[in-house]
């Protein structure tokens, strides 16, 4: 894919095309204080697998509506005392897949909590977890899900989860809740940017290739999935173009970015048409806090750096945790 989105240039200084609503920070209050009403426990049960050097735990944790969600514990074995812990959400269609999977943060001397993802996990990778959101008329996949209501929204019950799983991570013995960061890929990487926005203490966040930023401007020059599950259903309900952007309004990452003061690694492919370039940039440039750099892959789509992405992750997470082991791993800042 060649390049596609707006020049270099203009990306540097790009902010975003939507509107915030006026009652964004209302509308999460009353979410959250509605969500927090269902605050029974977290339950963690050891796994047994072939893994040498990482334990791994099984969690269920209250989610939207008090749902349980499933949840990987992962630590190295023999360690003692709270560790520094990544919260990672997963990617689009993913859920948190086998206990043997995802071993790079409990190698690198981290408790690693791996949140499920309701109603997800038949496309790449499995979950655990289903969706007890209402129903209506929607597209295949999650994006249309109760789109015709932000109450109903499907990515509601998602971010409450997100932000719970942090919750739940932080009552578990083997986690230190004053060292706890957020990381994502993709999906991913969308709510750890509007958990740094909504969660005030983060230690770090990384977000490679994010989704769920700029939805208008995403919806209007891709036509890949799965933005494009958005368009298809604006195919049919033409009438409801107005409604629907108002909805996304209230889920979009690059509002969530103008309330987060943690530090940040965020990457992006310049020929990434599935989260185009363009989005990116536009968390990045509204992002509040200066302690931020941006990793630009000039030949990559959404695939990002791959591994050197995941690298550059660690290596942010670690320098922001006072995690003895930290190495420069090649953490590059966009001039």
């Amino acid at each position: 894919m060649a390049l596609f989105d707006l020049p270099e240039s203009e990306l540097r200084t790009y902010t975003g095309s939507g509107m915030e609503p006026i009652d964004f920070d209302e509308f999460w209050h009353r979410t959250f204080s509605e969500a927090r009403v269902f605050d029974w426990s977290p339950v963690a049960t050891a796994v047994n697998t072939d893994l040498k050097s990482v334990d791994v735990y099984d969690v269920r944790f209250p989610g939207f509506g008090g749902q349980p969600i499933a949840a990987w514990l992962r630590v190295p074995r023999g360690s003692s005392g709270p560790l520094p812990t990544v919260v990672e959400f997963i990617g689009y269609g993913g859920g948190r897949g086998y206990p043997e999977e995802s071993l790079l943060w409990a190698s690198s001397g981290f408790a690693h909590f791996q949140m499920d993802t309701r109603g997800q996990g038949s496309v790449w990778s499995i979950g655990d977890t289903g969706d007890d959101g209402p129903t209506g008329p929607a597209h295949p996949g999650v994006m249309t899900r109760g789109i015709l209501d932000r109450e109903d929204y499907y990515y509601r019950r998602l971010i409450v989860d997100a932000v719970r799983a942090v919750d739940a991570a932080r009552t578990l013995p083997q986690v230190d809740a004053s060292r706890l960061s957020v990381v994502g890929f993709s999906q991913g990487g969308g709510l750890a940017l509007a958990v740094a926005g909504l969660v005030p203490d983060i230690a770090a966040v990384a977000a490679l290739v994010p989704f769920l930023c700029d939805f208008p401007r995403a919806v209007r020059i891709t036509d890949q999935e799965p933005y494009a599950e958005i368009a298809r259903f604006l195919k049919v309900h033409r009438e409801q173009a107005t409604t629907v952007m108002d909805t996304v309004s209230n889920f979009d990452s690059v509002f969530f970015a103008r309330r987060a003061a943690a530090p940040l690694y965020i990457s992006t492919g310049l020929m990434d048409v599935t989260c185009p370039p363009s989005t990116v940039y536009a968390a990045f440039n509204s992002y509040a806090s200066l302690d931020k750099r941006i990793q630009v892959w000039p030949f990559n789509g959404h695939e990002g750096g791959g591994m050197s992405d995941w690298r550059n992750a660690v290596s942010h997470v670690s320098s922001h945790v006072g995690l003895s082991n930290a190495r420069a791993l090649g953490l590059r800042q966009h001039q």
